[in-house]
């Protein structure tokens, strides 16, 4: 059989009610490139068990939102919203009990940054159109009021560390990806090791084997319009590998 992916839901109001939603391109990316089945995961805080979901589960993926993660979470203070406790407690809970099982975590944009926290990082909040990072600033999102869809035609090149997953797969030294994101990596949690860096020096991706949990996060965004983009398809194939109990490197 198929294994089984949970992929994580946020709140959304539809109408004059809350709902739990999860973008169509990332289950039909994880399903059709990764050959998996998927659960969504209601981020539910009441009557909610991390620990009796995961045991049912091959592996999680953690998805991009508009929401940010609390800054509380990683030790800061302010930070701008909107926010989503019910996504934060139930994805960091998740990812917790998915390490803990040794079962593998995928992380996109968002779900990137809640694993780096999860693992004792930390966020920075200033990574957006126009801010200076260092002598290569560049925009890792669109102007705001730029209209959805060209949002993700915001692209810049990332680096590919030597050695690391990513690099195995492509066979290359970097890519080109789809940056839609105001937040990103600053100090990097334990055991995680960077697999791309964007020309400004800011993490773009990382991978950890934890106790037998194969982790790889990736803060551009591989689900968009996967069906054009080899490359993006790539990520999920390593997630249903992964979903397999098959080694990533």
């Amino acid at each position: 059989m198929k294994p089984v992916v949970g992929i994580m839901a946020c709140n959304r109001t539809v109408g004059v009610e809350n709902a739990h939603a999860v973008m169509e391109r990332y289950v039909r990316s994880a399903i059709t490139y990764g050959d998996c089945h998927a659960l969504l995961i209601p981020p539910l805080i009441d009557n909610f068990s991390s620990a009796a979901l995961t045991a049912r589960l091959d592996g999680l993926m953690l998805t991009g939102s508009p929401s940010n993660v609390q800054s509380s979470l990683y030790g800061s203070e302010g930070g701008e919203g909107p926010f989503d406790e019910g996504r934060d407690a139930v994805s960091l809970g998740m990812i917790e009990c998915m390490i803990n099982l040794g079962k593998p975590v995928f992380g996109i944009c968002r779900g990137f940054q809640e694993i780096n926290v999860v693992l004792g990082g930390s966020l920075r909040r200033d990574v957006g159109f126009g801010a200076a990072n260092g002598a290569n600033g560049i925009s890792h999102h669109a102007p705001d009021g730029t209209e959805f869809h060209a949002q993700f035609e915001n692209y810049h090149e990332v680096s590919l560390a030597a050695g690391g997953v990513l690099d195995g797969v492509y066979g290359r030294d970097h890519l080109r990806v789809s940056s839609v994101h105001y937040q990103g990596v600053d100090r990097l949690g334990d055991g995680l090791s960077v697999e791309a860096t964007a020309p400004d020096g800011l993490i773009e991706a990382f991978s950890a084997n934890i106790s037998g949990s194969q982790v790889l996060g990736v803060q551009w965004h591989p689900e968009w319009q996967a069906d054009k983009y080899p490359d993006s398809q790539a990520y999920f194939r390593l997630m249903g590998q992964a979903l397999r109990g098959m080694p990533l490197r």
